[in-house]
């Protein structure tokens, strides 16, 4: 990785969440709760496909992992399945979502 500017975020989260429940109709109601959870966090924040990648401070984002678990538990999953991919650069910084997508959305 290129050296980056002090102010850029120093991790990177890529988060899904796959809620089990009895009814398979709520699992997206439950993914909605987490996805709107962090977007409320106020951090840079980009939902894909498949997972929800957010960017900040490395401890915020631990707070963040965390609390998804509980949301689909509170919303009234059984169980919980967590897949997440980490970046963290606490020297350099890390390269934001838009650097790393910009140039593929038209």
């Amino acid at each position: 990785m290129l050296e980056k500017e002090k102010s850029s975020p120093e991790a990177s989260l890529a988060i899904q969440v796959l809620p089990q429940t009895k009814d398979s109709g709520e699992i997206i109601r439950i993914v909605d709760a987490v996805i709107a959870y962090i977007k409320g966090t106020g951090l840079n924040t980009f939902v894909g496909p498949f997972e929800t990648t957010v960017e900040g401070n490395f401890e915020k984002l631990c707070e963040i992992a965390r609390e998804a678990q509980k949301i689909c538990i509170r919303e009234g999953a059984g169980t919980v399945s967590t897949y997440m991919k980490w970046v963290y650069a606490p020297e350099s910084g890390i390269w934001s979502i838009e650097e790393k997508t910009a140039k593929h959305h038209d």
